[in-house]
């Protein structure tokens, strides 16, 4: 049976995948992309995502989101849009799993941190570290490093990147330097990752305290959908409130996403996948939701993630990076024996082993939790921390 027989003719399907990096017999009982999904989600670095930031540092509370349940998230809200839009559902989910993979400790705090560091060794980049997970730092399978991932799977991981790096990148790069689109599947991927950290950072908020519903009152998007469920429900308050307004927003956004997208597709003619790529981005809100959700974006910006209590963490979280890489940098017989790097067979100069030892403690540090991180300074910088 064609498990992909019900696709629109301008999905991805896998038995017209651009293929491995290294050749594999194709899989019995699971598409392409389907592999692709269930590589990932048995992936060290996947699991990690439990005890990794997405706003509030994993010790300030039980309820906060994680990048594991945002990914999760993510990709559920993919599945929904793929499913109307006839796109590849295990496709959208692969990369929606995956688009995180190569996070720091303490969110965006802990990446600028990392990026800062790393600026005279090449910088450091979320997007390029997760395309990195997969493609070298995961050791499961012995004929290869990373998981060996699809092409439409790798290219969907990797949303932005600068044009020298896309030079380095091969096939995955292309696309950056002759300005194409990547695949409805990654598009749509793309914008599930926005209505997913937007709407549950403001539940995140609010649970926390930083954030109140009169704030947010100010801003139409959550103001409409808030009067709608008062309307509809009487009397409501409290936390069923407050989700049952938020499952209205993120509703809202879906379906007219949806619309759009049918509509820009429409318009574009596309028919095949190919078509895609020379076509402007097709995946979009209609004009007015994309402003609506502009402002929530700058709403959470300003009251959110730059709330001095917020500021206290993520400040915290920068010197435990800084300080981390630096006394990594000064003394790497400190790291484990895998990420010390020496001369022994590489033949580099002195310049070149320093950025493959600075690249190697980036990877050690992007790999740990935000507990981790905490314990890792601790033993380093605490004489009671043995």
């Amino acid at each position: 049976m064609d498990i992909e027989a019900h696709l629109a003719p301008y999905a991805s399907r896998s038995a017209q995948s651009e293929g491995r990096r290294f050749d594999e017999p194709a899989p019995a009982s699971r598409s392409e992309f389907q592999r692709d999904r269930d590589r990932i989600i048995h992936s060290t670095a996947f699991r990690r995502l439990e005890y990794k930031t997405q706003v509030f540092v994993n010790h300030e509370g039980d309820l906060f989101r994680t990048r594991l349940t945002h990914s999760i998230e993510v990709a559920q809200i993919a599945r929904s849009i793929a499913r109307n839009l006839r796109l590849n559902e295990d496709l959208v989910e692969a990369i929606s799993l995956a688009h995180d993979l190569g996070h720091t400790p303490f969110g965006h705090a802990g990446q600028d941190a990392l990026n800062a560091c790393m600026q005279d060794y090449g910088g450091f980049e979320h997007n390029l570290q997760s395309l990195r997970t997969v493609d070298a730092l995961e050791q499961r399978y012995g004929a290869f490093d990373g998981l060996n991932l699809t092409f439409e799977t790798r290219e969907g991981i990797l949303k932005h990147c600068s044009l020298k790096n896309a030079r380095k990148l091969g096939d995955v790069g292309v696309r950056f330097i002759e300005k194409k689109q990547p695949s409805l599947e990654a598009q749509l991927a793309n914008l599930a990752d926005e209505i997913a950290y937007n709407n549950h950072d403001i539940d995140d908020g609010l649970r926390s305290g930083l954030l109140t519903t009169g704030q947010l009152d100010e801003i139409d998007l959550y103001a409409r959908h808030r009067d709608e469920v008062e309307h509809a429900y009487p009397g409501i308050a409290g936390r069923r409130a407050i989700n049952e307004t938020i499952r209205r927003m993120i509703n809202a956004l879906i379906v007219d996403l949806i619309q759009t997208s049918l509509q820009r597709i429409r318009d574009a003619g596309v028919n095949s996948a190919a078509d895609v790529r020379n076509a402007e981005p097709l995946i979009a809100f209609s004009d007015a939701m994309h402003a609506e959700a502009t402002l929530l974006k700058r709403f959470l910006r300003e009251n959110l993630y730059r709330h001095y209590q917020v500021n206290r963490m993520t400040s915290k979280a920068r010197r435990i990076v800084a300080e981390l890489f630096d006394a990594f940098m000064r003394e790497p017989t400190l790291l484990p024996p895998d990420y010390q790097v020496t001369d022994a067979g590489t033949h580099a100069d002195s310049a070149k082993l320093i950025t493959m030892q600075a690249r190697q403690i980036a990877d050690y540090i992007a790999g740990m939790t935000d507990r981790y991180a905490i314990r890792e300074h601790k033993r380093l910088f605490l004489i009671d921390e043995m």
